[in-house]
C-alpha cells in the first residue's frame, strides 16, 4: 500500500507547519479541486478532506508525523488517489492506520474526555527580614489544599533574593486531571523593613546616632552592617539628617555586586546627663553665639 503524503496533498512541502497554515492550505486545495468545478476531482477532494481531518487534530497529526518521517523519503512524490470502497469517505490507508471515519469520531470524543490536563498553579507569599533575605534561610510555610487540609513545606530562600521575587516548587500545585502533571506552587517573597534596616532597591538604609561632640569634632565609629561591622569616618560639623554613603556595603544586586549602605545621621542629646556634662553645656552656651534659628 502506498504511503499517503497528506502534506503534499494539501500543497505543503514540510510538516513544520502551524494549525492556521494547515487550515489555510486546506481551504486553498478544497477550492481548487472542488467537484463542482470538475466531477473528476471527487476522489481528490475526498483525499484533501481526509488529509485535513488527520492533520488538524493534534493527536492524529503526531501519530501520522511519525510515519511521515519514516516514509516520506521513500514515498512516491507524485500524487496518487487513495483507494476506498464505494461511497466511503475514508481511504484504505486512512482506515489501516486511523480506523474508519465512524470509529475516528468515537475516538475523538473519547480522547477529549481523557486528555491529560495540568493542574492549576497555586500562589502564596511569605514575609522575611532583610537580614534573612540577604543571608538566605530555610522557611516553613503551610498551604491549604482543595480539601481544606494544611500542607506544610520547608522552603530554602536563596541568599540575595529580591523583593517580590517568586520561588517555584514543581508539582505542589493543584492535582492534574486524567494523568496530567500537578500544577506548581509559587511563593512570593516579601522583604520587610525593620527598626534597624530599610531596603531601597539595592541600597540599605540605617541610622547613624552621634553625640553632639562627635558631630562637632569629627570621629571614627564602627556600626553593624547587614553582614559585617563597618568603620565610618564622620567629618567635623556634620548636621543631623545628613547622609553618609558607603559603596558596596548594601544589598546584593544579583550580579555579584552590592548596593550602598546609606547612613542617616541623627545627633542625640543624653536624657539624664551628669552634672558635669550639664555645666559644660552651660559654658558652651555662654561662650558661643551660634543660633541655628537665624540660619
Amino acid at each position: 500500500m502506498i504511503f499517503k503524503d497528506y502534506y503534499k496533498i494539501l500543497g505543503l512541502q514540510t510538516n513544520k507547519v502551524s494549525g492556521s497554515e494547515i487550515k489555510s492550505a486546506y481551504r486553498e486545495q478544497a477550492k481548487k479541486y472542488h467537484p463542482d468545478i470538475n466531477q473528476r476531482y471527487e476522489e481528490r477532494f475526498k483525499d484533501i478532506n481526509e488529509a485535513y481531518r488527520v492533520l488538524s487534530d493534534g493527536i492524529s497529526k503526531r501519530k501520522y508525523d511519525r510515519m511521515w518521517h519514516r516514509n516520506v523519503g521513500r514515498a512516491n512524490s507524485s500524487y496518487e488517489e487513495s483507494k476506498r470502497s464505494k461511497d466511503s469517505i475514508s481511504s484504505d490507508f486512512f482506515n489501516m492506520f486511523f480506523g474508519t471515519a465512524e470509529n475516528k469520531d468515537i475516538s475523538k470524543k473519547k480522547v477529549k474526555k481523557e486528555v491529560a490536563t495540568k493542574g492549576e498553579n497555586i500562589e502564596t507569599e511569605i514575609n522575611i527580614s532583610i537580614e534573612d533575605a540577604f543571608r538566605g534561610k530555610e522557611q516553613s510555610i503551610g498551604v491549604r489544599t482543595v480539601e481544606g487540609n494544611l500542607k506544610k513545606f520547608k522552603v530554602q530562600v536563596p541568599a540575595g533574593i529580591q523583593n517580590n521575587e517568586k520561588i517555584r516548587i514543581v508539582g505542589q500545585g493543584k492535582q492534574g486531571k486524567a494523568g496530567g502533571k500537578n500544577g506548581d506552587l509559587f511563593i512570593r517573597v516579601k522583604i520587610k523593613n525593620d527598626e534597624k534596616f530599610t531596603l531601597d532597591g539595592y541600597n540599605i538604609k540605617t541610622n547613624l546616632y552621634l553625640t553632639p561632640w562627635e558631630a562637632a569634632l569629627s570621629t571614627k565609629v564602627t556600626i553593624n552592617g547587614i553582614n559585617e561591622d563597618v568603620s565610618v569616618y564622620v567629618p567635623a560639623g556634620i548636621q543631623s539628617g545628613e547622609k553618609i554613603e558607603i559603596d558596596n556595603k548594601g544589598y546584593k544586586d544579583g550580579k555579584g555586586g552590592r548596593g550602598k549602605l546609606i547612613l542617616d545621621t541623627k545627633i542625640m542629646i543624653p536624657k539624664n546627663p551628669k552634672e558635669e556634662v550639664l555645666e559644660l553645656f552651660k559654658k558652651m552656651d555662654e561662650m558661643s553665639n551660634f543660633n541655628p534659628r537665624n540660619g
